[in-house]
């Protein structure tokens, strides 16, 4: 029986027995191929209560199921098929196991609350930052699912020995509470399977065929569950493409993809290569870029589509004309017929779009956020900024004078203060036999009244450079173990933005309708097919999504490849990252880059050289 018109397609689809390694480029129908098999298999005569197909995300399993029934129409034997997430699919095993139920797992609040009140009572002042945090959980997860002894883990977020410590609380907790998160769904899966052969042998006759969708983002430990759950017919479908890994952080090892072979030798290997989805401009740029990876599966991608518009390089003087420049098309865009919500801009990290929301809101465009983007003037830097610059101005309340007062230190203590607001002549009387307190605070004085009436920007600068704020910055991440690059980028970003205010007020005017705009937006969230509305969505959001126009902004070095990427294998990520954005687009493909980026020159990222090849 013939299932596809594509020679690729159709030898994935029709293969039955034994494993497969299916290689499939960005657009080329994997969807369309793993369903397809189902219906093969079960053609075959393949019982459907065997077939397990396995995704990562909840909304990828309801797609391929709802795509399968739609295939098979009124067929009664496909309510029998097994779709679900690893973790959903692994979970039903502990559930007959041990017992658990759905309230034994943690809820994402919980977790929080757990580590930050454990970081609280560690290290009290790194509670205002809410990135460390959510660094925090996703290092635990990283620490669980890799089997790594803490006590030789490295903290990207913290001191190693802070990290220790909440990490040691958060499993006390849940085990006092016989609570189990995602991680543990996939440790205690990997350890019942392991020590128990006879259930590992149920499962297995259980689940004869293993379908794996997005097979390039597999971690060690789901890929060794798999492997005992295979055997010992192996008879293991696995889908994806090396070149669309980007879950390192995660824990995803696209080597495991490129080691299969060795792993199953004699396996079938099939390229699906045979894009549907973009014309052959943004394709032919796309595969320029991603050939430079060294370590990866050859492929050939063709289109029949034809060549298209040619994509659109060009580098702008600041962000500002930049977003500019977006806006503006977009608005072409949508002139000559192109639907909002078939338009993308993606970046690079959640932070990225901050600037691109703003001028979005000035043009009145309407948008849809991937994720949550965090505001900006909810930052603690901001919040200090504004402090000071209130507290000059003569609102001199306890509040935010204690908020500012040993930023940088000044060794000025709390119950100095203790009227509801702050007169200097009343710390003077408390420090008076001090003098060298009285110094500091004869200079703190000073350094308030000259910031009285300045306009934000120079009131943010003074602060920064007379007062300190910029050496405290560096004194903070460094006792901290963060880096300090990423807290005077914050810096610098609330400056460009206070340039086009004159007074404190219209800033803090503008701000709070700004964070306003940003909560409506939240709470309000329509679906994207509910609403005309261009999408902003980071790059690895946007994976597995298409889009008739997509903006890539700020392709930089330091943005794009990001900064932290520095080993051979993180610039490889970065690219393939890259190469994913790129071939999210289906007509028209914008990349944009910046001379000057918050007031700090930039180079145009080394992948723009490579698209001009």
């Amino acid at each position: 029986m013939t299932y596809s018109n594509n020679q690729a397609q159709q030898r994935a689809i029709t293969h039955l027995d034994g494993p497969m390694l299916v290689l499939a480029g960005p657009g080329s129908g994997k969807t369309f191929v793993i369903t397809k098999r189902i219906q093969a298999l079960i053609d075959a005569g393949v019982d459907p209560g065997q077939i397990l197909v396995v995704t990562f995300t909840n909304a990828a399993a309801r797609e391929m199921k709802e795509r399968f029934f739609a295939l098979m129409g009124d067929a009664p034997k496909k309510q029998a098929v097994t779709f679900g997430t690893f973790h959903s699919v692994f979970f039903l095993m502990l559930r007959h196991a041990y017992g658990y139920s759905g309230k034994d797992i943690i809820k994402e609040q919980d977790r929080r609350k757990i580590v930050t009140e454990s970081l609280k009572y560690h290290q009290a002042d790194l509670m205002e930052e809410e990135d460390i945090v959510s660094g925090l959980i996703s290092e635990i997860g990283f620490v669980k699912e890799e089997r790594i002894d803490p006590q030789y883990y490295h903290s990207l977020t913290c001191s190693d020995e802070i990290f220790r410590k909440i990490f040691a609380d958060y499993e006390r907790i849940l085990r006092d509470n016989r609570k189990i998160d995602f991680e543990d769904m996939l440790v205690f899966t990997y350890e019942l399977l392991s020590a128990r052969p006879d259930i590992r042998k149920a499962w297995s006759e259980k689940f004869r065929y293993i379908m794996v969708d997005e097979f390039q983002d597999i971690n060690m430990i789901q890929y060794r569950t798999l492997q005992m759950l295979a055997a010992p017919t192996n008879h293991l479908f696995c889908v994806g493409d090396d070149d669309q890994s980007i879950y390192h952080f995660r824990g995803a090892r696209p080597e495991i993809m490129l080691g299969f072979e060795k792993d199953y030798p004699g396996c079938e290997k099939v390229i699906l290569e045979e894009n549907y989805r973009s014309d052959g401009a943004i394709l032919a740029a796309a595969s320029k870029v991603i050939r430079h990876n060294q370590v990866r599966f050859v492929k050939d991608e063709k289109t029949k589509k034809g060549v298209g518009s040619p994509v659109e390089v060009r580098i702008y003087a600041n962000c500002t004309q930049e977003n500019e420049a977006i806006a503006k098309r977009i608005l072409e865009y949508r002139k000559t017929g192109v639907q909002l919500s078939e338009m993308a801009i993606l970046v690079r990290t959640n932070t990225g779009g901050r600037g691109i929301l703003e001028k979005l809101s000035e043009y009145n465009i309407p948008f849809i956020s991937k994720e949550k983007v965090p505001c900006l003037y909810d930052h603690w830097i901001v919040r200090d900024l504004l402090s000071y610059i209130k507290f000059a101005n003569g609102i001199q309340e306890r509040g935010l004078f204690l908020r500012i007062m040993n930023r940088p230190n000044r060794y000025i203590r709390r119950e100095a203060v203790a009227d509801a607001y702050v007169d200097f002549e009343d710390l003077v009387e408390y420090y008076q036999d001090k003098d060298w307190m009285l110094e500091r605070l004869d200079a703190f004085e000073y350094d308030l009244n000259r910031l009285f009436g300045m306009d934000p920007y120079s009131a943010i600068c003074y602060i920064e450079k007379k007062i300190g704020y910029g050496d405290y910055l560096d004194e903070y991440a460094s006792a901290r173990g963060i880096h300090a690059d990423d807290l005077h980028e914050i810096l610098e970003e609330v400056k460009e933005g206070a340039k086009a205010h004159r007074t404190w007020r219209d800033w803090e005017a503008y701000m709070n309708d700004y964070r306003e705009k940003l909560l409506l937006q939240e709470r309000e969230k329509p679906s994207e097919a509910a609403q005309d509305a261009v999408v902003v969505s980071t790059m690895h959001q946007a994976k597995g999504l298409e889009y008739t126009v997509v903006f890539l902004p700020d392709v930089n070095e330091g943005v794009v490849p990001y900064r932290k990427a520095v080993l051979a294998a993180d610039l490889e990520e970065e690219r393939r990252m890259f190469y994913v954005a790129m071939t999210r687009a289906k007509r028209f493909l914008h990349v944009f880059a910046v001379k000057e980026r918050y007031s700090k020159e930039m180079e145009p990222s080394r992948f723009l050289a490579e698209i001009k090849e």
